[in-house]
């Protein structure tokens, strides 16, 4: 096979560019989450290289044939598994450290995005590759532009904002029970601290515009992944000895709606709503309860015919 590569080199690289330009741009989009460091950033999109190779060259071995290189795709899968195993022990060792942590769920969910990223840049490299073996290098290009925005489309998922309308709120105590508008946060006995969470802290109120949308805030690993992105964005003035000053996301049981408390560093109402909006729903957190509601009524009309 390999007498046989400047036949294929064209096929070669144009995969290989493409399958690494989307592992650049969508690596742009995790600014919210991981990795936020040059080393981190060198070994994805060393790893995104690596899958855009073998995407690209996985054409050339189908049309000697040689099914053997095939299998290497395979491997490959196994391998892109293992990084999510990897990606998941990384953040929860780092974890421990957070003042502000974003949670078992998001860890979850960022470790499975960096898996399904590497899948989407080895299969662009595969089109890309495609199309410039029966095609030629426009053919090659065309693919490669709709692929790339396919995948941007397909890993940008929903956001916090699509779901719940959010707006700000009223910080004030209920003797020493810290409250969003009607909701209660936490207790804080120092009158000291309540004077300076009223004179500086922020307050938003999350409410969801469906029973979906109520669902999935209703869960805990959402509200923290809420949290930490509204203190990663705005900062913090939690520090070890300071338990008051947890950014706090908990929720009306009656309505379903969440209240959000943050001490910030910067004072910017707009900014707090733009990060809780922009934070995403969590894979593990998404439900749809209201799909269920067909097959309720019908399972409820099997028991009583009469209704």
């Amino acid at each position: 096979m390999f007498n046989l590569i400047p036949e294929y080199l064209l096929v070669i690289l144009a995969g290989v560019v493409a399958g690494s330009v989307t592992r650049v741009i969508l690596l742009r989009i995790d600014y919210r989450q991981y990795p936020g460091y040059p080393h981190g950033y060198l070994g994805h999109l060393f790893l995104g290289f690596i899958a855009s190779a073998l995407g690209a060259v996985a054409i050339p071995a189908i049309m000697e044939p040689d099914f053997a290189a095939a299998t290497f795709l395979a491997l490959a899968a196994q391998q892109f598994r293992e990084i999510r195993n990897i990606e998941r022990r990384t953040l929860e060792s780092l974890e421990r450290t957070e003042l502000v942590r974003r949670g078992l769920d998001y860890i979850e969910g960022i470790a499975r995005t960096f898996e399904a990223r590497n899948y989407l840049v080895m299969g662009t490299a595969f089109v890309t590759s495609l199309a410039a073996q029966f095609g030629g290098p426009a053919a090659a290009f065309a693919v490669a532009i709709v692929a790339v925005l396919f995948s941007m489309y397909f890993m940008s998922g929903q956001v916090v904002g699509s779901i719940c309308d959010v707006v700000p709120a009223r910080l004030s105590f209920q003797g020493a029970v810290m409250m969003v508008d009607e909701i209660g946060i936490m207790n804080v006995g120092i009158k000291e601290m309540r004077e300076k969470i009223l004179r500086d802290g922020l307050a938003v109120k999350l409410k969801p515009r469906d029973g979906n949308a109520r669902a999935t805030i209703h869960d805990i690993g959402q509200r923290n992944a809420i949290a930490f992105t509204a203190a990663v964005v705005l900062g913090t003035k939690k520090d070890v000895d300071i338990p008051e000053f947890t950014p706090m996301a908990r929720k009306n049981p009656d309505t379903g709606e969440v209240g959000l408390y943050i001490m910030p560093v910067e004072q910017d109402m707009e900014q707090l709503i733009a990060a809780v909006k922009l934070t995403p729903v969590l894979e593990s957190a998404r439900s749809k309860p209201l799909q269920a509601g067909v097959s309720i009524k019908e399972v409820k009309k099997q028991v009583n015919p009469h209704e």
